[in-house]
């Protein structure tokens, strides 16, 4: 084995432990605005933000939380609220 091969190796090895404890501490600020739901809504999290309007169709009138005019959801809400609106034509 040469020293290129070494090299390569101990670099896959450093590469493992860097990721392991950055996605480790990757925590989310911001809950998901559905009653019921623990996950997060930020974007790097994959989280969107629905209308109001949107989210009484979807999960009745007192099953969200508003911020700001707009309801932050996460990824899995979004998918749901998604799903069931896919056939709706909003034009």
């Amino acid at each position: 084995m040469g020293f290129k091969a070494k090299a390569r190796k101990h670099r896959k090895d450093a590469d493992k432990d860097a990721k392991k404890t950055k996605a480790s501490t990757r925590e989310g600020e911001l809950s998901c605005g559905v009653k019921g739901c623990d996950k997060f809504a930020d974007k790097s999290h994959g989280g969107r933000s629905l209308s109001v309007d949107d989210a009484i169709d979807m999960w009745g009138s007192g099953g969200y939380t508003p911020r700001k005019g707009r309801v932050r959801i996460c990824k899995s809400c979004y998918r749901k609220w998604k799903k069931e609106n896919k056939n709706e034509d909003m034009y």
